[in-house]
């Protein structure tokens, strides 16, 4: 703990509110709030932390804090500054809140829209779908079963949907209203889950048309009736009071939080969610920070049914909705699946990583056993990349126990060779990073696997024994479709690996690794040295605007498409008009 911290920490207030933590660089690392700022800020600074927590304060140098008038606000402020920093260190419930909904417009002539939000009170909203997909599905067969209009905009004439039978042309032809109010009820009750009638329709019409010989249009009638009965085929737990009501369930285990979502409409349950989120400072804070994020991006259902351990005083304050925790009855059972599927959830996701762990493992045993080593725990990878020796680059990814590990991933430029040599780069590349490993100590890897054939093996087996390093030599070598073929051992021997195990799948991950983290970095210097030699054209931008305009606009196309407007936000008026001209030509 530094003095400024220290200092700090005695200034802080037994007040509600929002404390933001930075690093050495200013930047805001975490985000939290807290009912008396004074202990929850002092709490981090004593006694003993989980892994994360102990990594998260030893890169504070400082921290701010916001006072509010009650928990409540601190939950919103909360919120938003994480929305707004978007800090590392915090459990960022950001991804799947904004789930789809299919809309009927409240239009003379109503159509059919898949909507993000269903901020539209006038118009009607079936939903949320957490699978974008049977949202999409459901959308269609819904446009097919009933002939609302397609169009965005009515045209003059009639188009292919009401030669089909699936539109009733308010084009060129005058609806009835009533019409619409009858097909709206349909939709309503198929959503629903009332299917009976449309199948029996369907079922009608099937057999007519088998009767009539015409096959094809019953084969027509029967897919749908399938597809109805797939979209359907979820809601299977019902409730007779038709209530809107969303379940949530919870499991924490394996530093884990595994919340699942359940969602009821009009008394039927319809699909549910689920999130996988590595457990942030306090599993009641993140409870409360996913529930309200949620519920500010979809529509508040009329029921919430929490279990009991949740603390829900806060929600209760800013969710407009009832806010219930069940202790017997139908709702309890609700409340206990939602929590089953949350355990189950999570602990199928770790016997799926030990389960990928294991042969991980296994894999680079097998690799130690063919070519009798010991087993490899830390692979580096090289990889070259230029056009015609232009813009020459290199990559080099490392695995360790068959993961990657990118912090120790490494970029270069190629200094000492012009050209078109392949073998040259690789040499000086892996010469420049053993002679750092022996210089600064490192720890070198067990194994070294070059992007190429027995030449660049040779040139970087040279390299390494030169500098008395006890390192394996391996090449990956591609076929014409420049996909992983085999592996080749020191001597350049193909060493034979069944293309279906886990160890070429294994070393084929390794190889497409290497091969894209090089070809991204090629493509970013050389990106970077067109940009720069276009600046070089124009008297007055020197480095620091270079550097600006880079980070604006990111490439020449993106500067080219600029207004001189634009460029003036960053440049004097000439320069930017100077700029301008070389870019138009």
């Amino acid at each position: 703990m530094n003095d400024l911290i220290r200092d700090k920490l005695s200034l802080l207030p037994p007040s509600p509110g929002c404390y933001l933590m930075k690093n050495k660089e200013g930047t805001i690392i975490y985000v939290g709030k807290a009912k008396k700022l004074r202990n929850r800020v002092h709490s981090y600074f004593v006694g003993v932390h989980d892994y994360k927590t102990t990594k998260l304060v030893s890169e504070i140098v400082d921290f701010e804090y916001i006072v509010t008038d009650s928990e409540k606000e601190a939950l919103l402020l909360e919120i938003n500054l994480i929305k707004d920093y978007t800090p590392q260190y915090n459990i960022m419930f950001m991804d799947n809140t904004y789930y789809p909904y299919i809309q009927m417009t409240n239009e003379e002539h109503p159509c059919l829209k898949i909507v993000r939000d269903a901020k539209n009170k006038k118009a009607k909203h079936f939903g949320p779908f957490p699978d974008a997909t049977a949202a999409r599905e459901t959308y269609k067969l819904l446009n097919r079963l009933y002939p609302l209009r397609k169009c965005n905009h009515i045209p003059k004439k009639p188009c292919l949907y009401y030669s089909l039978g699936q539109c009733l042309a308010p084009c060129v032809k005058n609806v009835d209203s009533h019409e619409y109010v009858q097909i709206k009820k349909e939709i309503v009750k198929l959503l629903n889950g009332d299917i009976k009638d449309k199948v029996k329709e369907l079922t009608q019409k099937m057999n007519e048309a088998s009767e009539d010989l015409n096959f094809e249009q019953a084969k027509e009638y029967r897919d749908l009736i399938a597809h109805i009965q797939y979209v359907t085929a979820k809601q299977h737990v019902q409730f007779n009071d038709h209530v809107d009501r969303d379940i949530l369930g919870y499991y924490v285990d394996h530093g884990y939080l595994s919340i699942q979502l359940f969602f009821m409409r009009n008394g039927k349950l319809l699909s549910r969610d689920l999130n996988l989120v590595p457990i942030g400072d306090n599993v009641q804070d993140d409870l409360q920070q996913f529930i309200v994020t949620f519920y500010q991006n979809n529509t508040l259902p009329k029921e919430i049914l929490l279990p009991q351990d949740i603390d829900d005083d806060v929600l209760k304050d800013i969710l407009e909705c009832t806010i219930l925790k069940p202790q017997r009855g139908n709702k309890l059972s609700l409340v206990k699946m939602a929590n089953e599927n949350a355990r189950e959830s999570l602990e199928k996701k770790f016997k799926l990583i030990q389960k990928n762990e294991k042969a991980t493992i296994g894999a680079m045993q097998q690799l130690g056993e063919l070519l009798n080593i010991q087993t490899p725990h830390i692979i580096e990878l090289f990889d070259n990349s230029n056009i015609q020796g232009a813009y020459a680059v290199a990559g080099m990814v490392c695995f360790k126990d068959g993961v990657p590990s990118k912090k120790d991933y490494r970029k270069y430029k190629i200094k000492t060779v012009e050209g078109p040599d392949d073998y040259a780069s690789m040499k000086e590349v892996v010469y420049r990073r053993y002679f750092r490993v022996l210089m600064e100590g490192l720890t070198p890897p067990d194994m070294v696997i070059v992007d190429g054939g027995l030449g660049q093996i040779k040139v970087a087996k040279e390299v390494i024994d030169s500098l008395n390093l006890n390192i394996v030599v391996c090449g990956l070598s591609k076929d014409d479709k420049h996909s992983t073929a085999m592996l080749l051992d020191s001597d350049g021997k193909k060493v034979d690996i069944h293309p279906k195990s886990e160890l070429f799948f294994l070393l084929t991950k390794m190889q497409d690794e290497v091969h894209r983290y090089a070809i991204s970095f090629h493509k970013n210097v050389r990106s970077q040295s067109l940009f720069s030699s276009l600046l070089d054209r124009v008297e007055g931008i020197g480095p620091k605007r270079r550097k600006q305009l880079l980070n604006r606009f990111k490439s020449v196309k993106r500067m080219k498409e600029a207004t001189i407007e634009e460029l003036e936000e960053i440049l004097p008026k000439k320069v930017a008009g100077d700029l301008y001209k070389v870019l138009q030509e």
